[in-house]
């Protein structure tokens, strides 16, 4: 199914404070149209919703959109309601470079050159000062959140967890920490995988995006502070180049996009501290080394994709995907080999059918895999370590990658530079003090 569209639109949304209903249209126009209604709960909280939550909703309702856009990939976009440029920006970024594994995909270099049209620029909205506020803590279940909850809680911050869709992973990850969270519901219009099913155009979407705005919505809802995500350096390390763009499959979770999306609330919807990244200066190999610390979430934690399809709730780890190789990595120098295995249930490093695997993330025999996976310079720091470690200089895996990476790679991989907090950062100065406090 290749339908023909000429114009993506928006035709309106709808919140309901009493059951915490928010539903937001969708319009694919053409000869042949196609309408799409996405409903997402939210936890409920204030009878009356505050004017700032509603202006969240009218981003949200935007970004959200690239789920449906994708069936069709219509040349033209025309949001619903005047906005200010900062908007505009992060709504022609999130259509454009959000959405550039999928146009690499399917081959749709027009996606790239979009620009989403706002029918008039509207002023910045007048501030609401929330940068005190208790933080809402973005819990996926894997190491980098559990480092963030960890750190915000032994700063006395008392954090509040918060998903999307949590599932048996996320759940016991929220109660090995013992706080109290929040979740909210996402559900796709199921006209959606109807269409998949038929051969619609498909392909990965900015997800983080997606739920960065409900979770932004669901802190203003409830009166709480800024969203505290857990995104790394390494996410902003593009994938490959193509057609003169950086395709990056974590685009939304890198610096430029939470730089965009910070703009965009402030000036919308006029929050003064809406959302940042606090381990944005760390590399994943620098988390891993913090989460090392923290036992406690051995049996519950996981960074693994295809784990969370399956319809096992004790899954955990495949065993058998970039993530879950890139994470046993990233984890291996600062654990004992007994503690990796007894967290993945298996020992990677043991298993020769993972070489293969292990030579994409080191960036020999292709490009980094479309995956959240750190940089191909944490991936060889990490092998240097373990090859210098006894209890895992002789495992298989290890002496196979060690012989296969060539002399000018080792060169190119700095240990100091991947320890090294660095980069840019959207962090506020009180939060800035209480990450080096955790480092110290």
């Amino acid at each position: 199914m290749r339908a023909q569209f000429e114009v993506m639109r928006f035709p309106a949304y709808r919140f309901d404070p009493a059951t915490g209903v928010a539903e937001f249209d969708y319009l694919l126009d053409g000869p042949e149209p196609l309408e799409f209604t996405e409903t997402i709960t939210f936890p409920l909280g204030a009878d009356e919703p505050p004017a700032h939550f509603f202006k969240v909703l009218e981003l949200l309702h935007v970004v959200a959109g690239v789920s449906y856009y994708k069936v069709g990939a219509p040349p033209r976009i025309e949001a619903p309601t005047a906005a200010p440029a900062e908007a505009a920006a992060l709504f022609t970024a999130v259509y454009t470079h959000g959405l550039g594994e999928y146009a690499y995909v399917n081959q749709l270099p027009h996606v790239l050159d979009l620009t989403v049209r706002v029918p008039a620029v509207s002023p910045a909205a007048a501030p609401v000062d929330n940068a005190d506020g208790r933080p809402l803590s973005a819990v996926g279940g894997g190491k980098d959140s559990i480092v963030t909850l960890e750190i915000l809680r032994a700063a006395g911050l008392d954090p509040v967890p918060f998903s999307v869709n949590p599932n048996p992973v996320i759940d016991n990850v929220n109660a090995a920490s013992g706080l109290p969270a929040l979740a909210a519901r996402r559900r796709l219009d199921p006209r959606l995988f109807a269409l998949n099913q038929a051969g619609a155009l498909n392909g990965h979407i900015p997800v983080t995006a997606i739920n960065s705005l409900i979770a932004i919505a669901t802190a203003a809802l409830h009166g709480l502070g800024p969203v505290v995500m857990s995104n790394e350096r390494s996410a902003s390390d593009p994938n490959l180049i193509w057609n003169g763009h950086e395709i990056n499959h974590q685009w939304s979770k890198g610096v430029l996009a939470e730089g965009l999306l910070r703009a965009a609330v402030t000036a919308h919807a006029g929050l003064t501290e809406p959302y940042f990244s606090l381990l944005r200066s760390l590399s994943e190999l620098h988390i891993a080394q913090l989460f090392a610390r923290h036992t406690a979430y051995d049996d519950v934690v996981t960074s693994c994709n295809k784990a969370f399809k399956l319809h096992d709730p004790t899954a955990r780890w495949c065993g058998d995907c970039p993530k879950c190789r890139f994470v046993a990595l990233a984890m291996a120098p600062s654990m004992s080999r007994e503690r990796l295995s007894r967290i993945f249930g298996r020992d990677l490093f043991a298993d020769p059918a993972q070489v293969p695997g292990y030579l994409e993330l080191l960036g020999i025999d292709a490009h980094k895999p479309f995956e959240c996976v750190g940089e191909v310079e944490e991936s060889l720091v990490a092998l240097t370590m373990l090859g210098d470690d006894p209890q895992w200089s002789g495992a298989p895996v290890i002496q196979a990658l060690r012989a296969a990476v060539p002399a000018e790679a080792w060169a190119a991989a700095s240990r100091d530079e991947v320890l090294t907090p660095g980069g840019p950062t959207f962090v506020p100065p009180a939060y800035a003090k209480i990450l080096a406090d955790a480092l110290a």
